[in-house]
């Protein structure tokens, strides 16, 4: 937390993009000034709701957050975590939940 009251927050927001073939998914992580948790959600939810209309997808009012542990943003600073317990073994995982086949990425 700063002098101001204010931390950094990463908050991750899900959208469909509605538009476009197959209708594929977009998770998006930003950057918050903030209070808290709630108050970067807050803050990332109304950009999110605003990208969405501007470029005709839908936000499917879902939002994660994490509060930095850093000082300063810069090389390497870590903007979001999530921890998610599963009894799958890695290459399944990363298959079921990362790596399905219909990411729109580079190898």
């Amino acid at each position: 937390m700063t002098d101001e009251g204010l931390g950094w927050y990463g908050v991750r927001c899900v959208f469909r993009w509605i538009g476009y073939e197959n209708k594929p998914y977009e998770e998006r992580i930003t950057l918050w000034r903030a209070t808290s948790l709630t108050h970067a959600i807050e803050l990332a939810g109304r950009e999110a709701r605003g990208y969405a209309h501007d470029h005709g997808f839908e936000y499917l009012d879902f939002a994660q957050a994490y509060a930095l542990d850093a000082g300063e943003i810069g090389s390497g600073t870590e903007v979001f975590s999530l921890l998610r317990d599963s009894y799958l073994k890695p290459d399944s995982y990363l298959d079921s939940y990362f790596d399905t086949g219909g990411e729109h990425q580079t190898s």
